[in-house]
């Protein structure tokens, strides 16, 4: 009798061992497959939760896709954005009141010498400043074809270096790379031309009367550069055109009106 106990203590000892054995072995299959013996048709949830949130990641992308554009088409495009800019501005701004009759880029009379204009009118004679601020605007849309050239050429230089992020920055950030890289070499070129352009309308003659009426009722002696003002002035000019036209290409499509503008500035539409 005592035999038989120990026999069936034995068997259930080793039926225990192999069962702890098999639960070893799945639990370890389980853990480093991820099928379940007990169930090998479905996968643990834990591993498809983790692949479902692996492809979320790989497969976000950017809002804007420069992928498929070159460093040469960005440049192309912004270049020639730029080039249409000043092209349509010069256009509009050399005509007859091109700058008089337009109140962004107006020519008013020089901050130091409104008070000019207060006493003339003071005085009656309105219509002599009036003709001084008139002709200030009839330089500047004399001198402004001379100075497309000039542009022009700057534009070409422009490198691809600062190409993409231009093109994601602000609605006029060409034109502000532009102004910055050719202020200088702009007012150097330009100012003979608008000093020409002071004498060929006659401004130079009516502002010396202007200063010379003012001084001999006034008793002061004022002084200024005309041809300084109004060279800074034009260029300030054609400057806000551009920038007016570039925004006007990178909001609105219809203003693409070649492949190169739709390719590029479509591209950051979405950005």
């Amino acid at each position: 009798m005592r035999k038989n106990i120990l026999f069936a203590a034995a068997l259930l000892l080793s039926v225990s061992s192999q069962a702890q054995l098999l639960d070893i072995i799945k639990s370890t299959v389980k853990t480093k497959t991820g099928v379940d013996l007990d169930n090998p048709s479905k996968p643990k949830s834990s591993t498809t939760t983790t692949a479902t949130t692996n492809t979320t990641t790989t497969t976000k992308t950017s809002p804007v896709n420069l992928g498929s554009l070159t460093s040469t088409q960005i440049s192309s495009g912004l270049k020639e954005a730029l080039s249409l800019g000043v092209t349509d501005g010069v256009k509009k701004l050399a005509l007859t009141d091109g700058f008089l009759k337009n109140e962004a880029v107006k020519i008013l009379m020089p901050e130091k010498l409104r008070k000019i204009d207060t006493t003339l009118r003071s005085l009656g004679m309105g219509s002599l400043a009036d003709e001084g601020v008139k002709l200030l605007n009839r330089a500047a849309e004399d001198a402004v074809t001379e100075a497309a050239p000039i542009f022009t050429k700057a534009i070409t230089s422009m490198t691809i270096t600062d190409a993409k992020n231009i093109l994601l920055s602000s609605d006029n950030a060409a034109t502000n790379y532009l102004q910055t890289k050719t202020q200088s070499q702009l007012f150097t070129a330009f100012q003979p031309k608008v000093k020409a352009s002071l004498g060929k309308v006659g401004a130079d003659t009516v502002w010396k009367n202007l200063i010379s009426k003012y001084n001999t009722f006034t008793g002061q002696s004022v002084t200024t550069d005309l041809n300084e003002y109004v060279t800074t002035e034009t260029i300030n000019g054609v400057f806000k055109m551009v920038a007016d036209k570039e925004s006007g290409i990178r909001n609105t499509p219809a203003m693409r009106t070649t492949s190169i503008l739709q390719k590029v500035f479509g591209a950051q539409d979405g950005k």
